[in-house]
């Protein structure tokens, strides 16, 4: 197959995609029927397959779609909204309608998921899909920074959607992220040295237990929960780290030596190995 071929079965493909992405997109198109996805697969098929060995273009176009589909449509939807919970209730549309997306375009390009991304040891197709999303969407957007400020914000109670944190947290799952960030528990367990220590830990253990059951994946339960009482537990003994102190010199307690307790906890909970999914869903917590 020449290139001229080349780029004339390509086209074909992407008419077949433009026609997906309309209706994903709401736009007025024609019924995606079983006639026009046979052909898009032979057409990749053929064209990935000997003699012609075209897969490593393919697998750069198959990115390329989807490069080009979040900069043009979702990035823009996405960021011109004028206030954080509009933002992500159209973060999690737009993550709904990817998925959608990258199952129904892998299934064209399968053929080389069995063949030239299994040799080149490269990322699926389902992987490099994702991928795209969350180097175009979540690395440009800032999502973490305003899910942590709208988790904090229900830490100190005022309300917030639950139901729509979740979900946004369930798009970090599906993403694969895995930063560390334990700030709110430092600053509040400073705030409480003064006030009723034991009231206030078994509100914080309650709180947090709720939180997960909220808004976590399921799998963070545990390990979320053993920080937490780690951190508020009084029995352990490390050295200060400065923040900390200058807090209680500041409010004039002498009880240094307790709240360096709770941030050496603080910061060993953070160091121990954990798994990529188990970091963060506690970066996110």
């Amino acid at each position: 197959m020449a290139l001229d071929q080349l780029e004339e079965g390509c086209a074909e493909v992407q008419m077949g995609i433009t026609k997906l992405i309309n209706i994903i997109e709401g736009v007025p198109e024609s019924p995606m029927d079983a006639k026009i996805r046979m052909k898009m697969y032979t057409t990749v098929y053929n064209m990935g397959s000997p003699p012609t060995y075209y897969s490593e273009e393919l697998y750069k176009r198959y990115q390329g779609v989807f490069n080009d589909y979040l900069i043009s449509k979702v990035l823009p939807a996405i960021q011109e909204k004028r206030d954080d919970v509009s933002m992500l209730q159209e973060l999690v549309n737009r993550w709904a309608n990817h998925k959608v997306l990258v199952t129904k375009i892998s299934r064209v390009f399968h053929y080389l998921d069995r063949n030239y991304v299994v040799r080149k040891s490269l990322p699926s197709l389902k992987d490099a899909g994702f991928g795209c999303f969350r180097t175009i969407v979540e690395m440009k957007v800032h999502v973490k920074h305003v899910v942590i400020s709208l988790i904090n914000q229900e830490r100190d109670g005022e309300k917030t959607d639950q139901t729509l944190l979740k979900k946004v947290l369930e798009i970090f799952v599906d993403l694969g992220n895995d930063e560390d960030t334990q700030k709110w528990n430092v600053r509040s367990v400073s705030n409480w040295i003064l006030e009723d220590y034991t009231v206030k830990a078994e509100e914080c253990l309650k709180k947090e237990k709720d939180r997960v059951s909220h808004y976590l994946h399921s799998s963070t339960e545990e390990k979320l929960l053993k920080v937490v009482q780690d951190v508020l537990n009084p029995a352990q003994t490390s050295i200060a780290h400065a923040p900390v102190v200058h807090v209680l010199m500041e409010h004039g307690s002498s009880n240094i030596k307790f709240v360096a307790v709770v941030e050496s906890l603080l910061a060993a909970a953070c160091s121990e190995p954990q798994t990529t999914l188990d970091r963060q869903l506690l970066a996110i917590a």
